[in-house]
């Protein structure tokens, strides 16, 4: 037997780790961390070795799928993409451009194919109707961050390594190993801070992995986030305790912000959060007293009514005890390439706008070029001018990732036509008339765009392709540019290659001018995304400049080093990294001041007797793990952990079943597992689960399907700056089913 060993950066979580994969006759045998990879140094979770299960699952799609008569069938990809044209072409002439949805899925982003060529797709259709898994997830951060600091991914992250003080509030990177701060082996980084004398402190519902691991952990009431941050805001002010360090001349709105939380002391929020109001003010002078520290906070801060105003406030503690931008504290990555804060001119910008348009049912307001993904059912259920009639889907799963999965999948039941590109037919995609499946991530090429930007080290890393695509098979980005051109009305036989170059020439004549040719010749022995990355690389803070540089990065020397390119510890950005108008840090943007009123109402309100809440595991970070066995065996994993207390009073038994609903419109029948591990009056569910229904292809999933906490959630309910969904911290009432 000849093993071949390949190195691969894992596409599955957001610490994209280093990987070594063994190949025998075109064929995986063994995944093992990669020990002189230059990010993750050995490091790998369990998602890693399952790489070989997606790889060999026979449910993955190989070829594409019509439905013809309510079922589906195989078809070439000719086939596929006529259909897609005979269809969607004449459908988008009766009913103009925003009658077409399209929605993109969290696994894009560890797609370089799909994250750099949807956006293509979406200018050709010319619709308002873009919604994506960021408001599910992430848009209240990535809002907060472009009001502060100029761009909408300019987002800080802790300087673990240097740091002696972590404040971790609704988040577990222990399991996620980070979001929004790509972070392999958190757990490792995590018990070396300790080990040099620092402080972990976790602030949660529930005893998470990382909670476990705290030097102190402080249970909150969900939903409480933001008046324990305004409280510590506050303390910070009332004590003088404010210090700006060295980003102080680049700061605006100070006073502003002080006036603002006047209304916030500790002694009026602590009922309100579950937390009293000494611990509050001793929290805000740890913070202020550490030399090195840093607040993180994450999906517990985003999923809530109040979700851009945590994360602004986060980022403004970390600002005003003197630790933005400091060793140590949270700092900006400079990634090689397409990140937006390394390009133009330095330290001052456009900034961010938000409402170019709204929705046309609800009027909510478009946030980073889309619309919240919890409005797309009544999009498609109201009729009018501008009814969405037709979805495209990319890798995306909203039937079980949004609240009230139920609704949106008889609604797309009524859509005209429906086009999905994924690797399964899933909960949303077996609703689809065409299913374009991509390639398996060992088959194609991967770099990784989006989170270098978020990286706790800078560094570059590029995996060539471990096997070979089938024969045939049409990769993900000429899918999208197959797309494109029938949204062009090009014809689905059109040349996409040729309308590739096409459309880098026009990007580049636009933003290189008279430099354009000789850009595009200089990358004329490259196509698709390999040719985006080559010119990015060169052009970027490490690049060589086409030669100016001759030790710069380029695409080859990047596939010259399998371990990687060690660009170093983050460094300071301050004022470079702005692209505010003002050129400074914004520290009281308006729309966030006057947000704060809302919260002030909301403090008077009683906080709620029983509340659910999800969480994340380790080995199921989307839906579709739960069909790959090395991470589907096991114990059951989702129940609903349930506090003793509640458990007596409301009559509950370890391994029994209970009813959760929610003000009487919708209801779940969860599997019980009474622990301590959560506060009184929170339930916690994981997120992902609910694969009993029929039609989806997903056979290990179904054998234990779980049930999907969103069923039980709320679509009405959003922070309505950001658009984001609500998916914690809603009341409930749960009673116990017969055994």
């Amino acid at each position: 037997m000849t093993v071949s060993i390949a190195a691969r950066v894992c596409p599955l979580c957001e610490a994209c780790c280093g990987l070594d994969v063994h190949v025998d006759e075109q064929r995986v045998t063994a995944i093992r961390g990669r020990g002189t990879d230059v990010f993750s140094q050995g490091y790998m979770c369990p998602k890693g070795v399952a790489l070989k299960d997606l790889q060999d699952d026979p449910d993955r799609l190989r070829s594409p799928l019509v439905k013809r008569n309510g079922q589906f069938e195989p078809a070439t990809w000719d086939e596929a993409f006529d259909e897609i044209e005979r269809r969607l072409v004449p459908l988008r002439e009766r009913h103009g451009p925003h009658a077409v949805a399209v929605t993109v899925g969290n696994p894009s982003s560890h797609k370089m194919g799909l994250l750099l060529y949807f956006g293509r797709v979406l200018k050709a259709l010319g619709t308002r109707n873009a919604y994506s898994a960021s408001t599910l997830d992430q848009m209240p951060k990535q809002l907060s961050s472009g009001l502060m600091f100029g761009h909408w991914l300019s987002i800080a992250v802790p300087d673990i390594e240097r740091t002696d003080f972590l404040l971790v509030l609704g988040a577990n990177p222990a399991a996620s190993n980070g979001s929004l701060w790509t972070l392999p082996d958190f757990r490792g980084k995590a018990k070396a801070l300790q080990a040099r004398g620092g402080r972990l402190v976790v602030i949660d519902p529930r005893r998470s992995e990382t909670a476990a691991l705290a030097d102190s952990h402080l249970t909150i009431r969900p939903g409480g986030d933001v008046f324990l941050l305004l409280g510590m805001v506050f303390t910070l002010f009332d004590e003088r305790r404010v210090r700006l360090g060295a980003v102080a001349q680049h700061l605006a709105g100070l006073d502003d912000l002080r006036a603002a939380v006047q209304p916030f002391p500790p002694e009026a929020v602590a009922d309100r959060c579950g937390i009293e109001a000494a611990t509050i003010r001793g929290l805000a002078r740890d913070l202020a007293d550490a030399p090195r520290a840093a607040v993180y906070g994450r999906m517990g801060t985003c999923v809530q009514p109040f979700g851009t105003l945590c994360s602004w406030l986060i980022d403004v503690l970390n600002t005003i005890t003197g630790h933005l931008d400091q060793p140590g504290g949270v700092m900006f990555p400079k990634a090689p390439a397409f990140q937006a804060n390394t390009e133009g001119s330095p330290g001052r910008g456009r900034g961010v706008i938000t409402g170019r348009h709204v929705s046309r049912v609800s009027g909510a307001p478009e946030v980073f070029g889309e619309l919240p993904m919890v409005c797309l059912a009544e999009e498609i259920e109201t009729p009018g001018d501008g009814q969405v009639r037709a979805l495209i889907t990319i890798a995306s799963n909203p039937v079980l990732s949004s609240p009230n999965g139920p609704r949106l999948a008889k609604a797309l039941d009524s859509l005209e036509f429906m086009v999905s590109l994924d690797i399964y037919v899933n909960e949303t995609s077996r609703h689809a008339d065409v299913i374009l499946p991509g390639l398996a991530p060992l088959e194609e090429a991967h770099y990784d765009v989006a989170f270098h930007q978020l990286a706790y080290r800078n560094a570059a890393r590029f995996s060539a392709p471990v096997l070979p695509a089938p024969d045939g098979h049409v990769p993900e980005w000429q899918v999208l540019l197959k797309l494109v051109a029938i949204a062009k009305g090009l014809g689905s036989g059109a040349d996409v290659l040729a309308l590739d170059d096409e459309l880098l020439a026009a990007d580049l004549a636009k933003g290189a001018g008279a430099q354009a040719p000789a850009l595009l010749a200089a990358v004329s022995g490259l196509t698709g995304p390999e040719r985006l990355l080559e010119l990015s690389l060169r052009t970027g803070p490490y690049g060589d400049g086409f030669g100016q540089r001759p030790d710069g990065l380029t695409l080859a020397r990047l596939k010259a080093a399998p371990d990687g390119i060690d660009l170093g510890p983050l460094q300071p950005r301050i004022p470079e990294v702005l692209r505010t108008p003002s050129g400074k840090v914004e520290l009281a943007p308006p729309m966030l001041l006057a947000d704060l009123p809302r919260a002030l109402a909301d403090l008077a309100r009683a906080a709620p007797d029983l509340v659910i809440v999800g969480r994340r595991q380790v080995r199921s970070n989307n839906s579709w793990m739960h069909n790959l066995p090395t991470l589907a065996k096991g114990p059951f994993r989702c129940t609903a952990l349930v506090h003793p207390a509640d458990a007596e009073r409301l009559g509950l038994v370890d391994g029994g079943m209970a009813r959760i609903a929610r003000n009487g419109t919708s209801s779940i029948d969860a599997q019980v597992e009474v622990s301590d591990e959560v506060m009184p009056g929170v339930i916690s569910l994981p997120h992902g689960w609910g694969h009993a229904l029929p039609g989806a292809r997903l056979s290990v999933a179904a054998a234990r399907p779980g049930v999907n906490l969103n069923d039980v959630l709320d679509e009405s309910l959003r922070d309505p700056l950001s658009g984001n969904a609500v998916l914690g911290g809603v009341e409930v009432q749960v009673a116990a089913l017969p055994s």
